[in-house]
């Protein structure tokens, strides 16, 4: 690691008050160049650890820039992984306060609970599926506190992947029942197709974002626990979204979910 325990604390607060106050910064790394990804994860569990402090709830966790139009929309190349807490989750059919966040955009994502825990390495496609429970249609809020959504993929691990809202619902499906590769998505804004993708577009399975997770935490001596509700990214690129505009995501056999921006 790079940097030191204060400074990785003091970049943990810098960060966690950007998100709590809906103001933005320059990406991190301008001022810390030599930082590591070590230091970026410790950065993003100091926020967690932050949030716990003041008697949050993890939720759940998340893979992000999973897809390939993702990647390149962004520029980078590997995945990141973050975590979801209980401030985040919004009620299929809520509003989103766009006063709270920044600069908004919405993921169509196909959404996973865990029947029994996964621990890497050595985790793969075939071992997700085992340990799935089922699996649901999600829309992720991304709102990176970088300005104007400018950052590199050591600032954006250290912004907890630029989190800040989710909402899950639809129906429901087996693995067993589901084609994961093939099935279809859209992701409609105020009743118009704005995204449309298929599960392959997640590290050719979304399955395959889950295994990365499990093997990343694995490597961290952690595992992904049984019940746990994990995002596997966004099939599409993240389209933007502002107050007045109604987001939903429809699935293939696994219904619809929706937001509203208020």
């Amino acid at each position: 690691m790079a940097l030191n325990p204060q400074t990785i604390a003091q970049l943990a607060e810098h960060l966690e008050t950007c998100q709590l106050e809906a103001r933005d910064t320059p990406k991190i790394t301008n001022d810390h160049p030599d930082m590591d990804w070590d230091d970026a994860y410790a950065i993003q569990d100091a926020i967690l650890q932050r949030k716990l402090a003041r008697g949050a709830r993890v939720v759940g966790l998340k893979a992000g820039l999973t897809s390939h139009a993702k990647m390149q929309q962004m520029g980078v190349t590997d995945p990141v992984f973050g975590f979801l807490v209980d401030e985040f989750v919004v009620a299929e059919g809520a509003t989103v306060k766009t006063g709270e966040l920044i600069h908004p955009k919405v993921e169509p994502e196909i959404a996973f609970v865990l029947k029994t825990a996964l621990k890497g390495p050595g985790c793969h496609i075939g071992s997700v599926l085992a340990a799935t429970d089922f699996v649901m249609p999600g829309i992720e809020v991304i709102d990176s506190r970088y300005r104007d959504f400018k950052f590199d993929l050591k600032s954006v691990v250290a912004d907890n992947t630029s989190a800040s809202r989710f909402v899950v619902g639809g129906q429901p499906l087996r693995v067993q029942d589901v084609d994961l590769r093939t099935v279809g998505l859209v992701l409609e804004k105020n009743g118009q197709p704005v995204a449309l993708g298929a599960g392959a577009a997640v590290l050719g399975h979304p399955a395959a974002a889950i295994a990365a997770l499990a093997n990343h935490l694995g490597r961290r001596g952690q595992e992904i626990p049984a019940g746990s509700l994990i995002l596997s990214g966004g099939a599409t690129e993240a389209v933007s979204v502002q107050a007045g505009d109604n987001v939903t995501l429809r699935v293939q056999d696994m219904g619809s979910v929706s937001l509203i921006f208020a």
